[in-house]
């Protein structure tokens, strides 16, 4: 017959302390992943910043002019 589960306390604490550190790994490579992605969309946002920038002096606006035209 097929083992169901921990036969002595020291199994339990065994088989916890696993599914313990399985999860830990899980939720710091989701970390990982989150925190490169918000670092890459900064990065994009800049690159937008520094995009609208240029697009506003060849346009001959400066940021004061388009601020002031917003309200």
């Amino acid at each position: 017959m097929a083992e169901t589960g921990p036969k002595t306390p020291q199994d339990l604490s065994d088989m916890v302390e696993a599914m313990m550190r399985g999860l830990q790994n899980k939720f710091q490579a989701m970390s990982d992943q989150i925190v490169s992605r918000m670092e890459e969309m900064g990065t994009r946002i800049d690159d937008l910043e520094k995009n609208v920038a240029d697009l506003m002096t060849q346009a001959g606006m400066d940021e004061s002019e388009a601020h002031f035209k917003d309200k």
